[in-house]
């Protein structure tokens, strides 16, 4: 069914890259897709010192550069066998190429997804015509399901990866890319089964060796790396799931034996770095990318600060692959919380200090007047308290080694939970509960605006004539901040003077269900 042998250990690499070379240039796919824009990402590029480009995957019909492959294989399989019927499973980006392929070429497809896919995909999918089957828990289920069902009505499997012609259909993203711009340093690419890696490298190496094919993995799924170890293709144990995209337990074996050839590196990226990525995206092109789709430009930024402990001064011409924006609105929630810490523009820490009065304001001033982005504490004991606490940072690791150094010398005892992904995923929204004893106690919500010193003026104005007994504050950037405080007080007429005095808006909340619920002993 194609042109493409299946790649053999003895193939040299000019026998590889003519066989991929020859398909990728003749390739159908702008049947279905589009050539996408290569956007300029003028800040981003002013901080690093480097020219960023970004490779906008995220403008296909479905969102995505998976309608390439998909459509290439699906006029390989109408050509060679025109009644033919397909059937693949996906819960995302797979699922709606081969849909929209499918639909455009007059066949029949099936998409076998899991039960546990969000509707809006399933909607999407069932829209571009494709017929949805709901199987499994996951993946792996729905797969194998898949693979039978093809087997069972005779229709053709396919794969989301691991396949010659998916693989070049996914080259014609390079095709374009060296088209656009032909004096390239290096090229990111986001890595998942391993595919568009694949199918980029061979044509960039056939065609300007010289530019640096770079493959980049969340750290928590790096089947690629793992494999390039190993020596072979090797199966994660398990592969995390924020950067959904490219949660794939082994690298295909075609896309392995390619990769291994025409990938210069791999470089490995934590979530928050990105959610800092997606926010960088957002703040030079306005653009939504889906986690996956964030990966290469996520690595291409560490790649960039390798660079500056080298001896390479020159400003490079950097290009990163945005390879889809499929994403699930509530992500959003997440990446909002995880990208100032993603980019080391702020740490949190757990520290230790006294209870009693004018303790938390003592602690800000040892910060050196460093805005706190987040406090949460409650009550523990008539002697110390446990907060959970952010700090901005302005100077990333350096600042951050001076904040600890100001911590030390003042003898606090804390811990930086910056890297500390229970803490952060987790710890952070369950820090406070019911306090060890009764309190009488008085409770408010308040609207701080958000300008440098205003929780300060808060500190001053009640921290040393009130003892605070509850506090919860974030800083989300907007023009005002919510805070819910709560101040050890017989009735409001007890701190009435002080609340008035500090101006901000304020209700009381001390007869507030959920309040009483969960964060009162009585």
């Amino acid at each position: 069914m194609s042109n493409l042998a299946t790649v053999q250990a003895e193939q040299t690499d000019t026998d590889l890259m003519q066989q991929y070379l020859r398909e990728i240039l003749l390739s159908p796919v702008y049947q279905a897709a589009v050539e996408t824009p290569l956007d300029a990402m003028t800040k981003l590029s002013q901080r690093l010192g480097h020219n960023v480009l970004l490779k906008r995957e995220d403008k296909q019909p479905v969102y995505s550069f998976k309608l390439r492959g998909a459509f290439h294989k699906l006029h390989k399989v109408k050509q060679h066998s025109p009644d033919a019927s397909v059937v693949c499973a996906s819960a995302g980006n797979h699922a709606q190429g081969v849909a929209l392929s499918a639909s455009k070429l007059g066949i029949k497809a099936t998409i076998v997804m899991p039960i546990t896919t969000p509707e809006i995909k399933v909607a999407a999918v069932r829209a571009l015509g494709g017929n949805v089957v709901l199987h499994g828990t996951a993946f792996d289920e729905a797969n194998s399901y898949a693979i039978n069902l093809a087997s069972t009505e005779g229709a053709l499997y396919i794969p989301p990866f691991d396949d010659c012609d998916v693989i070049a259909g996914q080259g014609t993203v390079a095709k374009e890319l060296l088209s656009q711009h032909n004096q390239l340093n290096a090229v990111f690419i986001p890595v998942g089964g391993g595919g568009l890696v694949a199918g980029m490298a061979v044509y960039i190496k056939a065609i300007q060796p010289n530019v640096k094919v770079i493959g980049v993995e969340p750290e928590d799924a790096a089947c690629l790396k793992a494999a390039l170890a190993a020596g072979e293709p090797v199966t994660l144990e398990r592969v995390g799931l924020f950067a959904d995209g490219v949660a794939v337990k082994r690298i295909g074996t075609e896309n392995f034996n390619l990769a291994k050839r025409f990938c210069d590196e791999v470089v490995t990226v934590s979530s928050d770095e990105i959610c800092a990525a997606i926010k960088d995206i957002f703040d030079d092109l306005r653009a939504v990318a889906e986690p996956a789709g964030a990966l290469a430009l996520a690595g291409l930024k560490k790649y960039s600060q390798q660079l500056k402990n080298s001896t390479l001064s020159k400003p490079q011409q950097f290009a990163a692959v945005l390879s889809g924006a499929n994403l699930n609105f509530d992500t959003l929630r997440y990446v909002s919380e995880r990208c100032e810490l993603g980019e080391k523009k702020e740490a949190v820490f757990a520290v230790t200090i006294p209870e009693e009065k004018g303790s938390f304001r003592r602690f800000c001033q040892t910060l050196g007047g460093r805005a706190i982005t987040e406090f949460n504490y409650r009550y523990a004991s008539d002697h110390k308290a446990h907060i959970f606490v952010g700090i901005k940072l302005r100077h990333g690791q350096q600042e951050l080694n001076t904040v600890k150094e100001l911590l030390s010398n003042a003898g606090y005892d804390y811990q930086d939970l910056s890297d500390d992904e229970l803490a952060k995923l987790h710890v952070r929204h369950m820090v406070g509960g019911m306090p060890p004893r009764q309190l009488q106690e008085q409770v408010y919500q308040f609207n701080f605006p958000e300008y440098p010193g205003a929780l300060m003026n808060f500190l001053n104005t009640l921290g040393e004539h009130c003892n605070i007994t509850l506090f919860h504050y974030r800083n989300h950037g907007a023009a005002t901040g919510d805070v819910l405080a709560g101040f050890e007080a017989a009735s409001h007429d007890d701190i009435a003077a002080y609340l008035d005095k500090l101006g901000y808006q304020y209700q009381q909340v001390s007869n507030n269900r959920s309040y009483q619920t969960f964060l009162t002993t009585g």
